[in-house]
């Protein structure tokens, strides 16, 4: 077995590892002997440094929280368009799958995690921004309720192969125009 992990940085090694291995097989089919092996360190290492399966899995969902963060707070930088976020998000999905598949799963993950929160609450606020204020008083925004509903089943549906492919070549003009279809983002 090779040290890999001595000239470089073993955590970061085995969130890769565990990012190959969800983008091949799904989260479910996941072990940290498996992705020990992928990284080329010793089986405990996968162990040592997070603890269990959850916890690997916990920093794969951060590192996915804060990449989608970055993404939406660019295409709301860039546009100011709240449909821009929303193709962001299925741009995200489809070029992070991985993590997506792994981020909207908290039965996967330590949700107690402090950087996971963190990340979590900076990819709400940036996915939100756009939708208006909640009511006073109310426990949800049901504007921010509902696109964020759209977006994520047509982002899921998407990446899981159930749109034709016309869909599939410009998922972005699909997402526009059924976007356009629901009035999302319209007063």
């Amino acid at each position: 077995m090779t040290d890999r992990y001595h000239h470089g940085d073993l955590r970061r090694a085995l969130i890769d590892a565990a990012v190959e291995a969800v983008g091949e097989t799904g989260p479910s089919a996941l072990s940290l002997r498996a992705v020990a092996k992928r990284a080329g360190v010793s089986h405990a290492a996968p162990a040592h440094h997070f603890g269990d399966k959850a916890g690997l899995l916990t920093a794969v969902a951060a590192e996915g929280f804060d990449r989608f963060a970055d993404a939406l707070e660019l295409a709301w930088t860039a546009t100011g368009d709240f449909k821009a976020v929303g193709a962001a998000y299925v741009r995200f999905a489809i070029d992070n799958r991985a993590h997506f598949e792994i981020m909207f799963r908290p039965e996967l993950f330590h949700g107690d995690d402090p950087d996971l929160q963190r990340a979590e609450a900076r990819s709400r606020a940036a996915l939100h921004r756009g939708a208006g204020a909640a009511a006073p008083g109310a426990d949800y925004n049901p504007a921010a309720l509902a696109a964020w509903s759209f977006v994520h089943g047509f982002a899921g549906l998407l990446i899981a192969g159930n749109f034709p492919q016309a869909v599939t070549d410009d998922p972005e003009g699909a997402f526009e125009a059924v976007g356009k279809y629901l009035r999302i983002g319209e007063e």
